[in-house]
């Protein structure tokens, strides 16, 4: 079920050919998609009926995920009506979408911003994969999410969205040369000294933003649940500890902790591109930041509202304390370019969370 590629077309598929693959069957949801479940670049995926709680994380191999979890499962939790997912656990839960996928596409998931911003560590398995979040061209089978949620329990129910998924048609990753000469179109960040040689660096805002100088939140332990499809349903002071910044512009991160931090720059997506956000270094630091790193094209565009866009960073310490310093460079965003654009933008009358965002919460949280 091709889509008629022309020859040396590459990119993401933007949202009317995720639709097309909907009604080739390459994209195969057991129930029928909600109408705002395919965004500007990928599709948000749902959860099914059952999670199973399991002794370990695994990668299936050889097998499938349904004969791994035969061997590691603890109980089964139904869905339909919502259950709890407690810290500390691990829960497998089949989706409700399936893929059939052509021979030349491929596929990479990733969680949604609200989940990253809940400490809901979430990655998506298929069968006979040594990998997680990504879905090798000409996959047919079903899909998985691993849930662990780290710092809060959550809420979920059958239909629940922790997930989202991109397809692409070969390698349209932007190399050095391709980033600075679209820079130099569109200005991508804005700042004049960020470096954008191999995407374009972040780092952290220490700084303090406001009359409070606030520079980010630690999240608070042992709280009350938190309902994923409950939006500003929380007061902020029962989950967060508000960080302001110190005099030497540094933050002290505790093992086991979770921050919510602010990028230094302003960032932009173009609408004939998708970005991502991926490690600057493991070698940097003890330390681990973006669970949710998609950036749909018109993220932080003047055209759909942004006018630049900060990075929201989820942050997490981990054997050691470790000392960010304001501006230590924490991430890359790469750019891929769209095989065409996206008939609707990010933030252009879909209802994002986080358009012309600077330091914000997920959106379960009252502002």
């Amino acid at each position: 079920m091709p889509l008629n590629f022309a020859d040396g077309q590459r990119g993401i598929l933007p949202d009317h050919m995720i639709a097309s693959l909907v009604e080739r069957g390459a994209i195969k949801p057991a129930y029928a998609l909600d109408a705002d479940q395919i965004q500007p670049a990928s599709l948000d995926l749902r959860l099914g009926e059952i999670a199973y709680r399991v002794r370990a994380s695994f990668l299936p191999g050889r097998t499938t995920v349904t004969e791994r979890i035969a061997g590691l499962k603890l109980h089964e939790i139904a869905l339909a009506n919502g259950a709890v997912l407690e810290t500390g656990c691990v829960y497998i839960v089949p989706l409700i979408e399936s893929l059939a996928l052509p021979d030349d596409i491929a596929a990479s998931a990733n969680p949604k911003s609200s989940t990253g911003r809940l400490d809901v560590f979430t990655r998506v398995i298929a069968d006979e994969t040594r990998g997680f979040d990504r879905i090798e061209p000409g996959y047919h089978g079903p899909l998985y999410a691993e849930i662990s949620p780290k710092t809060f329990p959550v809420l979920v129910r059958k239909g629940s969205r922790l997930s989202q998924i991109r397809f692409r048609h070969g390698n349209a990753l932007l190399d050095a040369e391709a980033v600075r000469a679209l820079h130099a179109c569109e200005r991508l960040v804005d700042d004049d000294d960020a470096d954008v040689s191999d995407g374009v660096s972040v780092g952290v805002d220490l700084s303090g933003l406001g009359p409070d100088r606030l520079i980010g939140y630690r999240a608070k332990r042992h709280t009350a649940v938190v309902d994923v499809e409950r939006r500003a349903g929380y007061d902020v002071a029962d989950f967060w500890e508000p960080i302001k910044a110190r005099a030497d512009q540094s933050l002290i991160l505790d093992p086991d902790e979770f921050y919510i931090l602010a990028s230094k720059e302003a960032v932009q997506v173009p609408p004939d591109y998708a970005a991502e956000m991926v490690p600057f270094d493991p070698l940097v630091g003890e330390f681990r930041v973006h669970y949710a790193g998609f950036f749909d094209p018109g993220f932080g565009y003047a055209g759909a509202g942004g006018r630049g866009s900060r990075a929201v960073l989820e942050v997490r310490s981990r054997e050691v304390p470790f000392i960010l310093e304001h501006g230590q460079i924490v991430g890359r965003l790469v750019y891929e370019k769209m095989l065409a654009r996206p008939k609707t933008l990010y933030g252009a009358g879909i209802g994002s969370n986080y358009q012309a965002q600077s330091l914000k919460l997920s959106k379960h949280f009252r502002s």
